[in-house]
């Protein structure tokens, strides 16, 4: 028995980085980009590595050029750690294994650390498998929060609920991270929004951006954590436009949710060091009449457009700077 499972690449439309700090957000699924996971029975277990995370170089140049593009880490920790988290849930809630091996093999599509959340997508396409081979059933909303840990606890990265919680639930959700409901369940409250409301939307990235979302977040988390009055009253903005957003949404006001999205990253500027390449992307959307905000931690941009107009001009302009722009695909 060969098990099969995917997860998605994501785009933050509305609310991040308040999502790491007891806040809102809005997300989508990008199913132009996905992590695939086999899992099938074997003698002995074993994790399969792919290509990129072969320590083979054809010389030092190469090594320089891949750790440029996709940093010091490959997918055999996430997965390692996604197994380990996997199997201590398993044992505090009582549920025993099966005594059977197997072996796991995985491939990813999303960009590397472009923030498209390619590595919560490896590891939830990881947990999703496991499920289906050791026929074990984890609650819907209980599946973030074990995800998240997996990074925050087993591997030290800085993240928040934000990308675990739209890869799990798919499509365009809404997410409470109300400090109250989190202690008391676990987890946040999370609504999901018919993708149809949306308007038309882009995503442009560039590969050359690309770096570890954990280390990009961790100069808020200091400051945060220190009580920084300006960081935490300026994440609570960010939240709120989460809030402004859904109703926006839900009654095709797109003109509010186009100012929204362009306020979200205008805050975010003010409390996170913005490189000039990323900004530039930022400006150029904007020139061309879309709104523009960060996907997630850097690397990429998601926004609104109006028409095929528009968006040719984007993907002219956006070229000019080596990025490359789509329309997001969403279920």
């Amino acid at each position: 028995m060969i098990v099969e499972a995917r997860a998605y690449a994501r785009a933050g439309l509305l609310g991040n980085p308040s999502d790491g700090y007891f806040g809102k957000a809005i997300s989508i699924s990008v199913k132009n980009f996905g992590a695939h996971v086999s899992i099938f029975q074997s003698p002995e277990m074993k994790i399969e590595s792919q290509n990129d995370d072969l320590n083979i170089y054809r010389n030092i140049y190469d090594l320089v050029e891949k750790v440029n593009l996709s940093g010091y880490y490959g997918g055999d920790r996430l997965i390692k750690a996604a197994i380990y988290i996997f199997c201590r849930y398993c044992e505090k809630c009582g549920q025993k294994l099966n005594n059977k091996n197997f072996t796991l093999r995985y491939h990813s599509s999303i960009p590397r650390q472009v923030g498209l959340a390619g590595s919560s997508a490896i590891i939830t396409a990881v947990f999703r498998a496991l499920m289906q081979f050791y026929e074990i059933e984890i609650p819907l909303e209980m599946l973030p929060t074990l995800i998240l840990s997996t990074e925050t606890e087993e591997l030290g990265i800085n993240a928040g609920l934000q990308d675990r919680v739209i890869q799990v639930y798919e499509g365009c959700v809404y997410m409470d991270f109300d400090r109250k409901i989190i202690e008391k369940k676990n987890h946040g409250y999370y609504e999901r929004i018919n993708p149809s409301l949306l308007p038309k939307l882009y995503i442009a990235y560039k590969t050359s951006l690309g770096k570890v979302s954990g280390k990009a977040l961790n100069t808020i988390r200091n400051r945060y954590d220190n009580g920084d009055t300006f960081v935490i009253e300026t994440l609570q903005k960010i939240a709120s436009l989460a809030e402004i957003g859904k109703e926006a949404i839900l009654n095709k006001d797109y003109l509010t949710l186009h100012q929204a999205m362009n306020e979200n990253f205008n805050l975010r500027k003010q409390i996170m060091p913005i490189n000039e390449s990323n900004l530039e992307m930022i400006e150029t959307a904007r020139s061309c009449g879309a709104s523009a905000k960060f996907a997630g931690s850097g690397g990429s941009i998601v926004g609104m457009y109006t028409d095929d107009d528009m968006l040719s001009h984007l993907i002219v302009q956006l070229k000019k700077l080596n990025a490359r722009v789509i329309k997001p695909y969403i279920i």
